[in-house]
């Protein structure tokens, strides 16, 4: 037991000194000597209890576990797979009583009778206790004299502030000069990318930098360590570094003998009374070492502002504040006279840039309807007669253009037109059918040319002039058609900006409202409900396959609907639909854009949609253009509307009355491109310019993000070039999915082959599933975009057939394959009840949530 008799002695002698310690604590603060019987009586409790105390945690912390189980063991007790805190425990309370020391008997001993050794013992405990009040009231007079001096110095640095600067000013100029003169310029990297080697470049060249600002974001080709958001990192060091430092160096030397000159002699002197010395520079230094950081900061900041050259002119005048001061007032006045000539400069490109903008773009999107031409408006809800009125009247006429928001729409008219005995062409950007003496052109509105003339042109959803990707088609079609009559067929939200548009031209409107009426059903609608002559309304294709999936699982005969779906495709649901075939619709919008279908009801699945930005609410306009759908006159006298939830705000949006169209969207033209190329010759500057151009009031820029982001792919390659501007504009701006990767590298690829004369490549064809069909039906649809604008319209029939044949390649998979088809999460693939709300499982979200928390 060696640990223990050590620990013994270790805590008796422990004992002695902490007794004694609290004896002098005692003795020292009493104003006089009291009598060791005083000290007892007062102290008798700590020194009962002073020994228990020490050596319970001597015995504790000193003595080994092997050691403390060998003494339990002696005293009888069972020691295995005990715990460390119970050993502890259990050793403390069986080692109280081991050789208890009698301290009272011992101070007894050492001091009772014994006068002499007493009042020694108080004379110096008293002494002891006075010499350190005195010391704790220096201290705390020293507090304040500091305190006094941080005061003094703010004062003498306000009060100095035109030498402090002058002097700092004067050390930039010989540091810079040495810098310039001796320092390597490095190529520019990320600061904090250490795993770059830095790569000298040359000398430094003073007149390449302007203000020393420019000169700061240089680096020294050192390392430092630096702090961001509280966490330490380590990067290449700039002059803006180096100087900051450099500054706080220069003003721990300068700054505290400055202080000590200035400081007030009244207060020097009470320094001097209190503490018998001086104040000293080394010690101001010392007081004032977390004043240097912030001040140099401070300076360092307003001397960015200098140019270069004016500093360099510094570099071997002595320093003479006088004089300096006459140097730095002039360099003030220079720097203002160069900023006003810099800002003049400014202004004067702010003008040529607007007088260029205004030549540019200004007088493009000023309407002006000159022509003698007789305007119709059909003005009225969704499914009111509007489109049949205009195109009887457009078969009566000797020619005629109709103009269509959608291909699948041009290819309804062209089918209804020729089914009817007039002959009629189709032309879009993809495909174009030419009937043999077809006087008629069914078309999408971006096939429009102003220099074509008919008797008659029909513009159809002209609301869409606000649209601000596409917009401006219609814009040109309205303004710009040449025709005798020009039936113009949009909603009533539309009627004042269009008529606005056509000035004092030659009006005639017709407004058109519903035979049938609309009814909204009163409670909200169960998938269980689902009849014969409903459509199910939802906002994304994975939506409406999920859900005629579980409707032809539930026994139901299902037509399908949805905007990436081939327009041949459409037609032969829709037409299922039409003949019975199916007895339900689940469709996303885009039935809501010229399908007369014989429609029981409306059911809208979602009341909200993703804009491809945000998931929003419906418009007023998007729940009209839908619901009008419902009801079709001599099939279902009455148009039925449900909604899944939250009718009250679903029927307001339906009944109120819509807020009138105020803008129309403008786009460039060639005339803006011919205008451009008097100044420049690269598209990269026309965007920037059409970001610049404010449009006129009453008008949206189209934002034209597409044509940028397909842009910066071909950006300073052979692309750019070897094509004219607006020849690029055109292959930039052709109508394909530019969302898909796999397009976009055939955009690519096609635009090499037809620089590089040779055959354009064949378009990928996947038949794997229904996603590769779809996908391969937009690829030969962009092959066909580039076959037609190269007039190669021999080679266009081919993929013309095999396209339709893809298109009968989906319609067959869509009757096959969307009965297999499961809700699935879209995280982790995980198979979803069909009324699951979300599209995600729990455990995802569950998962989102925990990371969203963590950071």
């Amino acid at each position: 037991m060696k640990q223990m008799e050590m620990a013994y002695r270790n805590a008796k002698e422990n004992t002695k000194t902490k007794m004694i310690e609290d004896m002098n604590h005692y003795l020292g603060s009493r104003a006089t000597m009291p009598s060791f019987k005083e000290y007892l009586t007062d102290r008798y409790q700590y020194i009962e209890q002073i020994w228990v105390n020490v050596w319970l945690n001597k015995a504790t912390n000193n003595i080994s576990k092997q050691e403390k189980i060998d003494y339990l063991k002696e005293k009888g007790f069972e020691t295995e797979a005990i715990s460390r805190k119970e050993l502890n425990s259990l050793f403390r309370t069986e080692v109280r009583a081991f050789k208890p020391f009698d301290a009272y008997s011992w101070i007894i001993e050492k001091f009772q009778n014994e006068n002499e050794s007493w009042s020694n013992q108080y004379e110096k405990a008293r002494a002891d206790h006075l010499q350190r009040e005195e010391q704790t009231r220096l201290r705390i007079e020293m507090y304040r004299m500091q305190e006094e001096i941080e005061e003094h110095t703010e004062e003498i640095i306000e009060k100095n502030d035109e030498l402090l600067y002058l002097s700092i000013r004067h050390f930039t100029a010989k540091q810079l000069a040495s810098d310039f003169k001796n320092k390597q310029k490095f190529a520019p990297v990320d600061p904090f990318a250490l795993e770059e080697k830095l790569i000298v470049v040359g000398a430094f060249d003073a007149d390449a930098y302007s203000t020393v600002s420019s000169f700061f974001y240089e680096l020294t080709g050192d390392i430092h360590k630096t702090k961001h958001k509280g966490r330490a990192y380590f990067e290449y060091e700039s002059y803006f570094d180096r100087y900051e430092r450099l500054y706080a160096e220069y003003l721990a030397d300068f700054l505290p003998k400055m202080v000590v000159e200035q400081l007030p002699k009244e207060f020097l002197n009470k320094y001097n009374r209190i503490f018998s010395d001086s104040i000293t520079t080394p010690m101001t230094a010392s007081i004032l070492e977390y004043s240097f950081e912030p001040l140099a900061n401070e300076l360092i900041e307003i001397i960015q502002d200098e140019y270069i050259a004016d500093l360099l002119k510094l570099e071997h005048i002595p320093f003479e504040q006088k004089k300096h001061l006459e140097l730095y007032e002039e360099a003030i006045a220079d720097r203002e006279r160069k900023r006003e000539e810099e800002l003049a400069e400014i202004e004067r490109q702010k003008e040529e840039e607007k007088r260029m903008l205004d030549d540019i773009f200004g007088q493009e999107y000023r309407p002006a309807v000159e022509r003698n031409i007789r305007y119709t408006l059909h003005i009225g809800e969704t499914n009111t007669g509007k489109t049949h009125h205009a195109l009887e009247r457009m078969k009566a006429a000797n020619s005629g253009l109709y103009l269509a928001p959608l291909r699948l729409l041009a290819l309804e008219v062209f089918d209804k037109l020729n089914a009817e005995g007039t002959p009629c062409s189709l032309k879009t950007g993809e495909e174009e059918k030419l009937v043999h003496e077809a006087a008629h052109i069914s078309c999408t509105v971006e096939m429009f040319h102003e220099k074509d003339v008919y008797e008659c042109i029909v513009i159809d959803e002209a609301q869409m002039l606000n649209d601000k990707d596409r917009g401006f088609s219609w814009y040109k079609a309205i303004t710009k058609a040449n025709a005798n009559e020009v039936h113009i067929i949009a909603s009533w939200n539309a009627k004042e900006m269009i008529l606005q548009l056509l000035g004092d031209a030659e009006i005639e409107v017709y407004e058109y409202n519903r035979d049938i009426p609309l009814e909204i059903e009163r409670k909200e609608f169960k998938i269980n409900q689902v009849k014969k002559g409903d459509a199910l309304i939802c906002f994304s294709r994975r939506r409406v396959l999920e859900t005629a999936s579980r409707l032809e699982n539930a026994k139901y005969s299902v037509s399908m609907i949805y905007g990436s779906m081939p327009p041949e495709t459409r037609k032969k649901q829709v037409q299922r639909f039409i003949n019975g075939e199916t007895s339900v619709i689940v469709s996303t919008d885009a039935i809501g854009m010229g399908l007369n279908l014989p429609i029981r009801r409306i059911v809208f699945l979602e009341n909200e949609k993703f804009d491809g930005t945000r998931r929003r609410l419906l418009t007023s306009q998007e729940v009209k253009q839908i619901a009008g759908r419902a009801g079709r006159k001599g099939i279902y006298d009455v148009g039925k509307v449900a909604f899944i939830s939250d009718i009250p705000t679903m029927k307001r949006l339906l009944f109120s009355e819509d807020q009138p169209v105020q803008t129309f969207a403008v786009a460039p033209t060639n005339a803006i491109f011919e205008r451009f190329q008097k100044y420049y010759r690269d598209l990269g500057t026309f965007f920037e310019l059409w970001e610049k151009f404010e449009s006129p009031n009453g008008t949206k820029k189209a934002s034209l993000f597409e044509e940028k982001d397909l842009y910066e792919r071909i950006r300073g390659t052979e692309i750019e070039a070897r094509l004219s501007i607006t020849d690029l504009y055109g292959f930039l701006h052709l109508p394909f999915s530019k969302k898909e990767p796999d397009l976009v590298w055939q955009w690519e690829q096609t635009m090499y082959a037809i620089l590089n004369h040779s055959e354009l490549p064949e378009p990928r064809i996947k038949k794997r599933n229904l996603e590769e069909l779809e996908l391969s039906y937009k690829a030969i649809g962009l092959h066909l975009l580039f076959l037609y604008r190269l007039d190669q319209r021999i080679e266009a029939l081919y993929w013309e057939r095999l396209r339709e044949e893809i298109s009968d390649h989906v319609h067959e998979r869509l009757k096959t394959d969307v009965k297999n088809m499961a809700k699935k999460c879209r995280r982790c693939g995980k198979k979803l009840p069909w009324e699951h709300e979300f599209q995600i499982c729990d455990d995802c979200h569950t998962n989102q949530s925990r990371r969203r928390y963590w950071e």
